[in-house]
C-alpha cells in the first residue's frame, strides 16, 4: 500500500524530470525564463504589460500566464502584442513543470528573448516546485504588509530579484505602515544575493533599473 509520503515524492520526482528537460531546452536556445510569484493582487500582470510595452522595441517577450480559472490575464498580456499562453490549474494552487512543457512547445521560442511565467497567484505553493525556469522573481505589494517575507520565507529566499510594487500607496500616505527598509533587510537575511526593485507599475517609478536588470540578464545568457 503507497502511503501519502511516497505518492508525494513519486509526483515530485515526475515534476522534477520535465523541470529538468524545460531547463535543457531554454538552455539549448539560450531563452531567459523567469517564474514571477507572489500573492493575488500584487500586480503581477500590471507589471508584465508595462514592461512588455516599454521594452518592446528592445527585447522580444512572451509569457505563460497561470491562473485556477479564466483567461482574463493572458488577454491583457496579448493587448500589448506579445504571445500569451492561458493555463487553467482548475483548482491546483501552482503550475506544474509538465504544463510548463507544453506551453514552451506552443511559444514561438525561436523570436524571443525572454519568457515569463505569471504563476498562481500564492506565495507557498508555487515556491515549491520548480519549473526549469532560470530564476524566480518574487513581488511583494505595499498593501499586503511587510511582514510577509519573515511569514513565507521560502519564496524570498529562493528568488533572484524582489518587486516591492505600489510604492506610489506609501507616498500617499495609505500605507504609512509598511517599512521598506524593514522588508529589505528581512529578505537580505534570507537572501544575500537578491536584486530589490521599489517599483510602481502604475506610475512607473522605479521601473528603469527593473528593465536595467531584465536587460542585462538577457544580454549575459545570450553571450
Amino acid at each position: 500500500m503507497r502511503t501519502k509520503k511516497s505518492i508525494g515524492k513519486k509526483i515530485l520526482s515526475a515534476n522534477e524530470e520535465y523541470a529538468l528537460k524545460n531547463k535543457q531546452l531554454l538552455a539549448e536556445h539560450k531563452k531567459l525564463c523567469l517564474n514571477m510569484i507572489s500573492s493575488p493582487g500584487s500586480g503581477k500582470t500590471t507589471i508584465l504589460s508595462r514592461t512588455i510595452s516599454e521594452l518592446k522595441d528592445r527585447i522580444r517577450i512572451g509569457v505563460i500566464e497561470g491562473d485556477i480559472q479564466t483567461d482574463l490575464d493572458a488577454e491583457k498580456i496579448r493587448a500589448t502584442g506579445a504571445p500569451a499562453i492561458q493555463i487553467n490549474t482548475n483548482g491546483a494552487c501552482h503550475l506544474s513543470a509538465a504544463q510548463i512543457s507544453s506551453a514552451l512547445k506552443q511559444l514561438p521560442l525561436d523570436d524571443l528573448d525572454l519568457i515569463f511565467i505569471e504563476n498562481v497567484g500564492n506565495l507557498v505553493c508555487p515556491s515549491a516546485f520548480e519549473l526549469g525556469e532560470t530564476g524566480k522573481v518574487a513581488v511583494l505589494s505595499v498593501p499586503e504588509g511587510d511582514d510577509k517575507p519573515i511569514k513565507y520565507p521560502a519564496i524570498f529566499a529562493r528568488a533572484k530579484a524582489l518587486l516591492i510594487n505600489k510604492i506610489d500607496m506609501l507616498q500617499t500616505g495609505g500605507q504609512a505602515d509598511f517599512d521598506i527598509e524593514r522588508a529589505k533587510r528581512d529578505v537580505r537575511k534570507l537572501n544575500k544575493t537578491i536584486e530589490i526593485f521599489p517599483i510602481s507599475a502604475k506610475t512607473g517609478e522605479g521601473m528603469q533599473s527593473w528593465y536595467n536588470w531584465l536587460l542585462k540578464s538577457v544580454k549575459n545568457l545570450q553571450s
